[in-house]
C-alpha cells in the first residue's frame, strides 16, 4: 500500500470509534457475553528483569512486529488512545496485504504488571479487543499472557468462522514464543 494511501487510511481510522461498547474490558478480564473467548498464556522466567526486559518488548510492539505485522505508523510504545495500522504481508508475495486498523484501549506499567491492549476500529473483520500483559505474581515468577474477545464483523469473517479461529489460535501461540524468546533473549527485546 503506498504511503500516501497509508496515511489516508491511518487518518480516517484516526476519526472513529471503536466498534464494540465495551471498550478497556480486558483491563480486569471481565469479558463481555456473547464474543468468543481465548486466553493463554507462558511461563517467561522469574524476577524483576525478566518482567521489565519482556514488558519493554510488549510495550514496544514487538510482539507484533515478531510476529510479522508492520505497525504504522510505529512511534514507539503503546500509549492509551494511539490508533494504528497493523499489515500482514505473506512472505514473499506482495499481495494479498491485509491491514487491519486499531486502538490501545489502556496500558500498564507498575511492579507487577506491564502491557497494553487494542480494540477493533470500523472496517476490522473482527470486533473485540485483545490484551498483551507481562505480569509477575507474588513469588516473583513472570508469565506473559494474551486475552481476547471478539466475534466476527464482517461477512466473510462471519463465513469464515472455523479458519478465522485458526488463524486467531496460531497468532497467539507465536505471541507467547516471541515474547517468551524476548524475555530470555536480551538483544531481541530491544527496538
Amino acid at each position: 500500500m503506498p504511503s500516501t494511501a497509508l496515511r489516508r487510511r491511518h487518518l480516517a481510522a484516526c476519526a472513529t470509534e471503536p466498534s464494540y461498547p465495551e471498550v478497556g474490558a480486558t483491563r480486569n478480564a471481565a469479558f463481555p457475553a456473547g464474543y468468543g473467548l481465548l486466553r493463554r498464556r507462558v511461563h517467561l522466567g522469574r524476577g524483576p528483569e525478566v518482567l521489565e526486559r519482556a514488558g519493554a518488548h510488549v510495550l514496544g510492539w514487538g510482539t507484533q512486529l515478531d510476529t510479522g505485522f508492520a505497525v504504522h505508523p510505529w512511534t514507539g510504545p503503546a500509549a492509551p488512545g494511539d490508533t494504528v495500522l497493523l499489515r500482514l504481508a505473506p512472505p514473499g508475495l506482495r499481495w494479498p496485504r491485509l491491514v487491519i486498523s486499531c486502538r490501545v484501549v489502556w496500558t500498564v506499567r507498575d511492579r507487577q504488571r506491564i502491557g497494553f491492549a487494542y480494540g477493533t476500529l470500523p472496517g476490522h473483520p473482527e470486533c473485540g479487543e485483545e490484551s498483551f500483559v507481562v505480569e509477575m505474581d507474588a513469588d516473583g515468577e513472570v508469565w506473559f499472557e494474551v486475552a481476547a474477545f471478539s466475534r466476527p464483523a464482517a461477512w466473510y469473517a462471519r463465513l469464515g468462522r472455523p479458519v478465522t479461529l485458526l488463524l486467531q489460535h496460531l497468532a497467539i501461540e507465536r505471541y507467547l514464543r516471541v515474547v517468551a524468546r524476548a524475555a530470555r533473549h536480551p538483544r531481541s527485546a530491544a527496538r
